[in-house]
């Protein structure tokens, strides 16, 4: 299937960009000319809107406050058959879109991450960095593997990996849940390296290094809990019993040698940490029956849509 018969959006999710959003859109206009640019504004104080406009870009608005709530309405409104995600401050080079969108439709690539590879300084915080990696190794010790970047915004999508995913984020984790997404349904991904660069004078970061940082790591463990119940469950309940176990073995030899519980209320702590860990293992289980209808309609949803390479 030849790619210019793909359809292309490009979406750019925007709050206060004014300085930085009339060049990104010219930029990916350049990069991939056959695309439709929409810009959605998320209650944006400049002018944002009206520079987009006069780019070129298709603008649009969300008014629910946070940039999940603005891709779960940009993946639900717009129809194409490739979809590429970047942000508006200029900070991913559209050059490396089109090879991205090349490997979506090529290798039929649920999923191409644009992996930041940055030169300047003040392209990249060193706290973010060192947030980065550390979440980065987080997630693969919880869910088996990774992907290089995951906080990268700039990413590739089929439609199929869009019409099937739900979109439970509303801030900054928004990039966690679309790689735990295509983890756990399996996806066929990719990685591409693509220069970070800085933002221009005038244009400002949103991302709060401990704010969303401690939002990023709440989301990693929620996403944890919902996906790997009986492991973190389990877990819970297996700590449970080990503190009730050392807890007991004191009365245990006391009991032995005069047959008496000196320490009556610590044996009704210990029984009832024994019950929790074991109801703890049970909700795992059970939960994890959930969590397999949940993924199994999932994997539905996702088939029911043809490969990126293909067209209904």
């Amino acid at each position: 299937m030849a790619e210019q018969k793909q359809r292309v959006a490009v979406l750019l999710p925007c709050y206060n960009e004014e300085a930085a959003i009339g060049a990104t859109v010219e930029g990916f206009l350049k990069a991939l000319p056959d695309a439709t640019v929409y810009v959605y504004d998320n209650n944006s104080s400049d002018r944002t809107r009206e520079v987009a406009a006069a780019a070129g870009a298709a603008v649009r608005t969300e008014p629910q406050q946070g940039k999940g709530c603005v891709v779960r309405r940009m993946f639900a409104d717009i129809e194409a058959d490739v979809y590429l995600m970047a942000d508006g401050d200029l900070t991913y080079d559209p050059a490396s879109a089109p090879e991205m969108v090349r490997r979506v439709i090529s290798e039929n690539l649920d999923m191409v991450v644009g992996t930041r590879q940055h030169d300047v300084s003040d392209a990249y915080r060193g706290g973010h960095v060192l947030g980065n990696k550390l979440f980065t190794r987080l997630l693969a010790g919880l869910f088996g593997r990774s992907f290089t970047d995951i906080f990268s915004g700039y990413r590739a999508f089929s439609r199929r990996f869009v019409k099937s995913f739900p979109v439970l984020s509303q801030g900054f984790e928004i990039e966690t849940e679309m790689s735990v997404h295509a983890l756990e349904l399996r996806m066929p991904v990719g990685e591409i390296e693509t220069r970070y660069l800085a933002r221009p004078e005038g244009s400002h970061s949103k991302l709060s290094t401990f704010r969303d940082g401690w939002r990023i790591l709440t989301a990693i463990v929620t996403l944890y809990r919902v996906e790997r119940p009986v492991l973190f469950f389990g877990g819970l309940g297996a700590l449970l019993l080990i503190a009730a176990l050392i807890l007991a073995m004191p009365l245990v030899f006391t009991f032995l040698q005069t047959g008496l519980v000196p320490r009556f209320p610590t044996a009704v702590l210990v029984t009832g940490m024994t019950i929790v860990a074991v109801l703890s293992f049970f909700a795992g289980l059970i939960l994890d029956t959930v969590t397999r209808g949940r993924r199994e309609m999932r994997r539905l949803a996702y088939l029911a849509l043809p490969a990126p390479g293909e067209r209904a």
